[in-house]
């Protein structure tokens, strides 16, 4: 299996960090833009999409309204995904940052896939 590498990906939000970040680190807010159906249940987050078996990430890194790291319970421990908020010191725009692991040829698959995550949840922040 070829070695995964970390990648990022940044977004200009119009939204105030604290509102950002309950869209990031809590069910109610992730099932509004990211899965079908989020449940936490003793720091484990389930994910399901489309019906299917869930998907389970623990918090493994959290700071409130800066950063979540979450890590995926079936892969490697070192790997995650997380969302940093940022805040442009010219401008004093919000940037959220989304980092993530894949294989290198995947990257750009990812990257499209995550866009558009990123675009229902300024859909769903009215950004």
């Amino acid at each position: 299996m070829a070695k995964r590498q970390l990648y990022s990906i940044e977004f200009p939000v119009r939204c105030s960090p604290n509102i950002l970040y309950s869209f990031l680190a809590t069910p109610a807010g992730l099932q509004e833009w990211f899965a079908d159906l989020v449940d936490q249940r003793e720091g484990v987050f389930s994910f399901t999409w489309g019906g299917g078996k869930p998907e389970k990430a623990k918090v493994v890194a959290a700071e409130e309204n800066v950063s979540i790291r979450y890590s995926w319970l079936h892969e490697d421990p070192k790997e995650y995904f997380e969302f940093k908020i940022d805040t442009a010191e010219v401008s004093n725009q919000t940037i959220l940052t989304v980092s993530a692991f894949a294989e290198k040829n995947d990257i750009k698959d990812e990257s499209m896939m995550w866009e558009h995550q990123v675009k229902e949840l300024f859909h769903r922040l009215g950004s």
